[in-house]
């Protein structure tokens, strides 16, 4: 049993795999925060009566000024760069997580808490405290001279279940907050989804956007709204099941994917991170040959 679980959980893995998920990750992180760069600073100049700070950020009593929060801001991206690279990872890993937990958690204090974001802080803290810099990395090539050294071992292996871990845990709570809702078990029926689907087109109407022509057609076609979210109930609930074995798991990213990509279509909600795979790269191999097939272990006891 217990060798099942470190096999699970601290798998022997090559430093490549890790470090195909810190680029990956690393990546998409940095640019969305370029893309969202101008809205960030627009928060930063808003009525400080709207701050409202909220964990890590709740040691602020009033917020930044306003150049403060900009350079914290463009610190955060310049950390995000370098710990994507792999330049001084043990510095800039750590480095990196915390000025994501403050950038995200300060811009959520300003009036309406925002939980999208949260898979992809989850994933670059693990990202960031964890030996994957070892491989694709400036690091890497300054230590062994080239990009894919030979390295191989337990503490690789542990960073991918580690993301897995968190993901997991996020489907599992919003599966419970459904169920624990005033419509407990009934949520699977179908009737709450439709609900929400319509007012949600509903509201994009009245201010002036487009609602999904999914919608539209959904609501007038009589489509049975309880397996819809009888499918959504059981992958969220379901999701712990994804760490029992990389098939499962793997299976649960693809169901997860096609249900965010359905939420997409049929109420125009973009939970970017998801439905772009990105958020699921940890569920699936991705050991790149090194120079010499046999590679030789190193870290296995870290």
């Amino acid at each position: 049993m217990l060798n099942t679980m470190i096999s699970l959980l601290r798998p022997i893995a090559d430093a490549s795999r890790p470090a195909v998920l810190r680029v990956g990750v690393g990546a998409y992180s940095v640019a969305q925060q370029v893309r969202r760069r101008k809205m960030f600073r627009s928060l930063h100049r808003q009525d400080p009566k709207r701050f409202k700070p909220v964990g890590v950020v709740s040691v602020l009593k009033r917020p930044l000024p306003p150049r403060v929060a900009d350079a914290v801001l463009d610190l955060s991206l310049v950390t995000n760069v370098l710990a994507t690279a792999g330049v001084a990872h043990r510095i800039t890993g750590p480095a990196n997580a915390a000025l994501q937990w403050w950038t995200l958690t300060y811009r959520n204090s300003w009036g309406m808490i925002f939980h999208h974001d949260n898979m992809m802080l989850l994933h670059q803290s693990v990202l960031g405290v964890t030996r994957s810099a070892d491989s694709l990395s400036v690091d890497s090539l300054l230590r062994d001279g080239e990009l894919l050294p030979e390295r191989s071992g337990r503490s690789y292996g542990a960073v991918a279940p580690a993301m897995n871990v968190a993901t997991c845990a996020i489907y599992l709570i919003s599966g419970v907050a459904k169920v624990r809702s005033p419509r407990g078990w009934k949520w699977a029926s179908g009737d709450t989804l439709r609900d929400q689907i319509a007012a949600d087109a509903l509201r994009k109407e009245v201010f002036g956007s487009t609602p999904p022509e999914t919608a539209r057609h959904l609501e007038s076609s009589g489509t049975p709204f309880g397996v819809l979210a009888a499918v959504s109930l059981a992958v969220e609930l379901g999701a712990p099941a994804a760490l029992a074995h990389p098939r499962l798991g793997q299976l649960f990213a693809v169901g997860a994917w096609g249900m965010h990509w359905g939420i997409r279509r049929m109420m125009g909600i973009k939970f970017s991170y998801n439905t772009s795979g990105v958020a699921y790269l940890s569920f699936f191999p991705w050991d790149l040959p090194s120079s010499d097939s046999h590679a030789h272990l190193t870290g296995s006891s870290s």
